[in-house]
C-alpha cells in the first residue's frame, strides 16, 4: 500500500449517526519518530460509546475533533519501529482509530501499545480479552458483587459486554435472567451462554416479565440500555440490592430526552445502592481480569460471540449496527490479514 486511508469525523452527529457524519480520505503513510512504532491495522473494534466520543461535549474521553480519523480501538502489526521493545512482525493491540496505519508512541498512547501474548486470539484483545471483557468483570465483581443464589438480571444480554457479565454472575452461583432484543439472541443466551432465563424486549412485556422469571426480585442488576428498561427493572429490587451503570444505549441516537427511571424512590425503600463507572479506571488491574477470564475459556466455561464484517468501505455502517440491533455479540471489522 501507498496511502493510508482513513475515515474522518466530518460533522458532529444529530440523531442517528451515519455515513454522513464521516469522510472518506486518503494520506500519505505516516513515518514513525524516534521512540515510536508503526502499526498497519488489521482489525477494529465497534464500541456504543463511540457515539459520544462524536460529541463536541465534556466526558472521560476528549471529543474527536473534526477532520480527526474516528477513534477505535484496534489489532494490527508492526511494520516499522524506532522503539527498543517492539519488532517488525509482532502482532499488538491499540487505539488505531479508522485508518490504515497508525503511529504510536507506546509511552503516551492513550490506551497504550501492547503486544499479543502467545495463545491469543487475533481478535480477542477488543472482544473477550479487551475493553469488554474487562468491563464485563469489573462492573460485574466489583460492583455487582453477586452471591450464590441470588438473581442478577442484565440488559443487553446479547451485546459483547452483557453477555460475559451474565456468565460470570453464574459462574459465582448466582441465577441469571438476560434481556435482549429477538429469539435468534434470546436464543443464544439460553442454549449457548447458559442463562437460566431470557426476556424478549421487542416481543414481550418486559416490567411483567421481570415479575414473572425474577420470582426472588433482582439482587443485582447489570445494565446497558437505561431509559424505560432502567425503570422497568428498579420496580423489582431486592433488599439491598446492586444496580450497575455500565451503559444507556437507549439515549445515544436520541433527539429528544429518553423517559425514565421515575422511580428512584425505589432505590431508597430497598435501600439499594446505583452506581456508574468507566472501565478506564480499572486499567491498572487489566492482567487480573485477563487471566481470570481466559481461564473460563480454557475450561468451556465462558462464550462469547464476535461479529465481524469486512471492507475498509463498510467501516462507518459497520458502526450503525450497533444501534439497529443487527450485531450479535462484540461487533469487529476486518481490514487484513497479518503478514
Amino acid at each position: 500500500m501507498n496511502s493510508n486511508r482513513q475515515w474522518v469525523l466530518a460533522k458532529r452527529p444529530h440523531g442517528m449517526v451515519g455515513v454522513a457524519n464521516f469522510e472518506y480520505r486518503e494520506e500519505p503513510i505516516p513515518t514513525p519518530g524516534e521512540g515510536e512504532v508503526l502499526i498497519r491495522n488489521l482489525y477494529l473494534s465497534f464500541d456504543p460509546p463511540q457515539r459520544g466520543w462524536m460529541e463536541d461535549r465534556e466526558s472521560y474521553l476528549p471529543p474527536v475533533a473534526i477532520g480527526e480519523p474516528m477513534r477505535a480501538g484496534s489489532v494490527g502489526q508492526v511494520v516499522e519501529s524506532k522503539h527498543p521493545e517492539f519488532a517488525v512482525g509482532e502482532l499488538v493491540s491499540t487505539t488505531g482509530g479508522w485508518q490504515d496505519f497508525v503511529v504510536v508512541a507506546p509511552a503516551t498512547s492513550m490506551m497504550g501499545l501492547n503486544k499479543l501474548p502467545p495463545g491469543v486470539g487475533l481478535t480477542q484483545p477488543l472482544s473477550v480479552l479487551g475493553i469488554t471483557g474487562m468491563t464485563a468483570y469489573f462492573g460485574m465483581l466489583d460492583l455487582g458483587m453477586p452471591k450464590a443464589g441470588e438473581t442478577v438480571l442484565v440488559s443487553g444480554a446479547a451485546g459483547a459486554t452483557g453477555s460475559v457479565a451474565g456468565q460470570i454472575a453464574r459462574l459465582h452461583g448466582a441465577r441469571v435472567v438476560g434481556i435482549a432484543g429477538g429469539p435468534e439472541k434470546c436464543a443464544w443466551l439460553k442454549e449457548v451462554a447458559g442463562f437460566d432465563d431470557v426476556i424478549d424486549y421487542k416481543n414481550e412485556p418486559v416490567n411483567q416479565r421481570i415479575g414473572e422469571t425474577c420470582p426472588n426480585r433482582v439482587d443485582v442488576y447489570f445494565d446497558n440500555v437505561g431509559g424505560e428498561i432502567l425503570e422497568a427493572a428498579l420496580d423489582h429490587l431486592n433488599m439491598r440490592a446492586r444496580v450497575v451503570l455500565c451503559g444507556g444505549i437507549s439515549a445515544y441516537n436520541a433527539t429528544e430526552p429518553v423517559p425514565g427511571p421515575a422511580n428512584l424512590i425505589n432505590l431508597v425503600i430497598m435501600r439499594a445502592r446505583m452506581e456508574g463507572f468507566i472501565v478506564i479506571d480499572y486499567l491498572d488491574r487489566a492482567m487480573e481480569a485477563v487471566t481470570a477470564l481466559s481461564g473460563w475459556i480454557a475450561t468451556g466455561e465462558l462464550k462469547y460471540q464476535e461479529d465481524i464484517q469486512e471492507g475498509f468501505e463498510n467501516i462507518p455502517d459497520t458502526l450503525n449496527r450497533l444501534f439497529t440491533g443487527q450485531n450479535i455479540g462484540k461487533q469487529l471489522l476486518k481490514i487484513a490479514d497479518p503478514v
